[in-house]
């Protein structure tokens, strides 16, 4: 069966915006300590700059992760089995799924994405390499359940969260998505699951504050949608990107930090920032064993296996959907 256009599940207003891209940043700029959530980073502008990141020398994950799928690929099947369903989640450009499919032989590949139009293209791209995989993308905000497509719904399932992607949520959040993933795919699916270990502080604040700019502008990129898309006039000019480590936490942190007092409107409400005060438009949590095990059984996942680069940077989790019990 061929790549398809697929489906398209996020709710926009009259003039074509994200509802809860709206919501979301209207109630974080109205607070104390002004956040916008880490998924609006990516738009389609956002989407592309992050996989130029994904090139950069000072950013070790996605080389980490792909030396994993690479070098673990048959002990990856063997867990996996075959004629699975992988259901990705934030697919992006699906540059490591290829290593994932040709090793596990699945039986339909569901990209999700909140990015439709650099979804889409994607997905084309990779139907192409894989003509005979029935491929069903998915436009959707993957932070709450997602309804799958019918073609799949008697098939296993193996989800697909790469990049340690559930590291820019705070742990409650984290929490909440691996409830709504297991919502997604159901009890008895696997999940395979990348998560970046605590190292060194200076080899994380290189990694998202690179030489060349590159995450700067991915960063700025965030408002540029904002006054785009929502009727902003937020001086960008004033704006200094930073990422900082935030050890009590076990997290970098990105940042827009004021270098001058600033007025502006975003929506038709009006917000300032003090000199020196920022917007917080990221957190990368850092994991151990223990911690990234305490994560996947809170959100109701069973760790079956795990695998790291040969650094010991990275770390690359297989779980399971097991039926909830309430007995020890």
């Amino acid at each position: 069966m061929p790549y398809e256009p697929g489906l398209a599940l996020v709710e926009r207003d009259e003039d074509g915006v994200d509802t809860a891209f709206r919501a979301d940043v209207l109630d974080g700029l109205a607070q104390a300590h002004k956040a916008i959530p880490a998924r609006w980073l990516y738009d389609d502008v956002g989407s592309q700059l992050f996989e130029d990141i994904t090139q950069l020398p000072e950013y070790y994950p996605t080389r980490s992760e792909t030396e994993i799928l690479k070098a673990r690929a048959n002990a990856i099947a063997e867990a996996v089995g075959r004629g699975r369903a992988v259901v990705e989640f934030g697919s992006g450009s699906s540059v490591k799924t290829p290593l994932l499919l040709e090793a596990i032989d699945p039986a339909a590949y569901v990209p999700l994405d909140i990015a439709g139009d650099f979804l889409r293209a994607s997905a084309k791209e990779l139907g192409k390499k894989f003509p005979g995989l029935p491929v069903h993308p998915v436009e959707a905000d993957f932070m709450r359940r997602v309804e799958l497509p019918k073609a799949i719904e008697a098939m296993p399932k193996l989800g697909f969260f790469p990049g340690s992607t559930i590291g820019n949520m705070v742990a409650r959040t984290a929490v909440d998505l691996l409830r709504s993933m297991r919502e997604t795919l159901g009890v008895g699916a696997q999940l395979l699951i990348g998560m970046d270990l605590i190292k060194d502080s200076n080899v994380l604040e290189a990694a998202y504050d690179d030489a060349a700019g590159i995450t700067a502008e991915f960063n700025r990129n965030l408002v540029r949608r904002v006054n785009r898309q929502l009727k902003g006039d937020i001086p960008l000019e004033a704006l200094r990107h930073e990422a900082r480590w935030n050890d009590e936490h076990a997290r970098i942190e990105m940042h827009l930090v004021a270098e001058r007092p600033v007025a502006f409107s975003v929506a038709g409400k009006s917000f300032a920032l003090a000199e020196g005060e920022s917007i917080h438009t990221e957190n990368s949590h850092k994991f151990s064993r223990r911690t990234s095990y305490m994560l996947l059984l809170a959100g109701g996942w069973e760790p079956q296996a795990r695998w790291l680069d040969s650094e010991e940077r990275f770390s690359l989790l297989l779980a399971e959907a097991k039926a909830p019990r309430n007995a020890p």
